[in-house]
């Protein structure tokens, strides 16, 4: 009964969450604007979440070089849409990394830690342009900033997920969790894409 609890208070704050609106960085300024940019969608909550979770089911170097692969790639991203670079099928691919990187966390794929990198911030670079075109009168560099590390500290979440439930559920029914939290973030990729 203890785990279930641990599993379902790890597992609240993927719930969905209400609609809201980006915040206004003439009143909250480009930090906080930046930093609330990502959990104002749930296919970017998804998408770094999942991330965090494949990176735990890889483990070892993984753990930090996944995540800051998605990071980086997706301030290039960023960069790219401030210079006016376009970027075709910004939001299908963003859908697409929901349900890809869910995916693969489901499948539990061993990928080498390169790899798993060039996948992730194949995708972040979306993410990045994505942000980058709604960046509206926020400064850029304090919006980067925010949003970075919003990013960063889900992907931490899912690490932290995953890993929470290797310990506390033991080491194959962890990874299943891992895996079992991957496939439900594969199939809200798949509702978000058609029309959820």
């Amino acid at each position: 009964m203890k785990r279930l609890l641990l599993l379902s208070l790890a597992l609240l704050p993927m719930a969905p969450l209400p609609a809201a609106a980006h915040l206004n960085p003439a009143e909250h300024g480009s930090f906080a604007a930046g930093f609330s940019h990502p959990f104002f969608g749930l296919d970017h909550i998804f998408a770094m979440v999942a991330v965090g979770l494949w990176a735990a089911l890889l483990g070892g170097r993984a753990l930090g070089a996944v995540p800051a692969a998605f990071v980086g790639a997706m301030l290039v991203g960023f960069a790219a849409a401030l210079g006016g670079m376009p970027l075709p099928f910004v939001e299908p691919a963003i859908l697409a990394s929901v349900v890809a990187v869910g995916l693969l966390a489901l499948m539990a794929v061993r990928a080498p830690v390169p790899v798993a990198a060039l996948i992730v911030g194949a995708f972040a670079l979306f993410h990045g342009h994505a942000h980058g075109g709604e960046l509206g009168e926020a400064g850029a560099a304090s919006f980067a900033l925010g949003f970075a590390l919003a990013t960063a500290l889900l992907h931490g979440a899912g690490v932290a997920f995953g890993l929470g439930f290797a310990r506390f559920l033991g080491s194959e029914f962890g990874r299943g969790a891992i895996r079992a939290a991957g496939g439900l973030t594969a199939l809200a990729g798949l509702w978000l894409a058609v029309g959820g």
